[in-house]
């Protein structure tokens, strides 16, 4: 007979760290073997496809949060962009099934939150902006906590919470009390609460908020580092480099609509290629003479330097053509690297120019 209680199923990528904590609540055999191949079936799915929406729509009144919002996100890290009130904590609270789900569907790791809540609580971590320190605990009495309320056995809390503080860089000042943590130390001790419970989906948001550099970069690093250990991440921030140095894909809102989603690379590279160019001469005249082409000029790069993006189209020898015609001489002629700033300025602020 099984005894009902905690049970680990190894993780598929041989981790000791992802390690999903499952409950088996059931005396019967047939009953606890049906349980845990649901469970491998909802896992496998998750490999594929870890969240899925469908025609979104939430309202606060009459306004509107999210819009007929429709993405899919699969396995790694992803980022989630947007400017204030583009509907991102509405987003992550309603995958979290903290607000009733409105028009539309969505699922998290292959489960419904309207229906199986218990389950996507149990299988994802949440990394809040706020803070979020107890007083009167020390870290390892906070992160073992968390661990409990997500329903895990003391001990099994206990032990779990001693290595994620490890994990998190903590260790040494895991019986302190959390009021006297830095700022850094703080963010480190909610990362390391929603990793306690062995999630396979982590969302965070804003996770290196107040954090300095050195701060940023540790925190980024640590981030970074749970892809490989087969956690999915959906990060939110407005740290267009945090996004750009540690996801894979993005996923872009603005004032409630979807923008963009997809791999990061396809959304920095959605208009083609970007060419650096220096002239000699004067670079306004061979501006004007390029966007009386069809191109697309930028003369913020330095000193008598262009930014220029083909017409579709277009070949690099237009420039050449363009040069000789205007008699002015290239001195440099390079590719131009994508930027996730400048195609987010673009998409977005666009739009609400666009929208004014």
């Amino acid at each position: 007979m099984f005894r009902a209680g905690a049970f680990y199923l190894p993780s598929f990528r041989g981790s000791t760290f992802r390690t999903p904590h499952l409950f088996i609540p059931f005396e019967c055999k047939t009953c606890t073997v049906l349980f845990l191949l649901q469970s491998y079936i909802n896992l496998c799915y998750a490999k594929i496809m870890v969240l899925k929406v469908d025609k979104l729509s939430q309202h606060y009144g009459p306004r509107v949060a999210l819009d007929d919002v429709s993405f899919q996100v699969g396995v790694g890290c992803t980022g989630l962009l947007g400017p204030n009130g583009a509907g991102k904590s509405t987003l992550i609270k309603t995958l979290l099934g903290w607000l009733p789900l409105g028009p539309g569907q969505v699922r998290v790791l292959g489960e419904d939150p309207a229906r199986r809540l218990l389950n996507v609580r149990q299988r994802v971590g949440y990394m809040a902006e706020d803070e979020v320190a107890l007083p009167g605990l020390s870290g390892m009495e906070y992160v073992a906590m968390c661990g409990a309320l997500c329903g895990m056995h003391t001990k099994d809390a206990t032990s779990r919470a001693h290595r994620m503080l490890d994990f998190v860089g903590l260790g040494e000042s895991r019986y302190r009390a959390l009021e006297g943590y830095s700022t850094g130390m703080k963010q480190r001790a909610k990362l390391a609460a929603a990793l306690v419970h062995g999630p396979e989906l982590l969302l965070l948001d804003e996770p290196t908020s107040g954090l300095d550099p050195a701060g940023r970069e540790e925190m980024l690093a640590l981030v970074g580092g749970l892809g490989k250990r087969g956690v999915s991440v959906l990060l939110s921030s407005h740290i267009l480099r945090d996004i750009e140095k540690t996801c894979e894909s993005v996923v872009v809102l603005n004032q409630g609509r979807l923008v963009y989603a997809g791999t990061r690379q396809g959304f920095q590279q959605e208009e083609g290629p970007r060419i650096l160019l220096r002239v000699k001469q004067d670079r306004q005249q061979m501006a004007v003479a390029l966007r009386a082409r069809g191109c697309k000029v930028s003369d913020e790069v330095g000193a008598l330097g262009l930014e220029v993006v083909l017409p579709p189209d277009a070949e690099l020898a237009l420039l050449w053509q363009v040069a000789r015609q205007e008699g002015l001489q290239v001195r440099n002629l390079m590719p131009a690297g994508a930027s996730l700033e400048r195609a987010y300025n673009r998409r977005v602020e666009g739009l609400d120019q666009g929208d004014a």
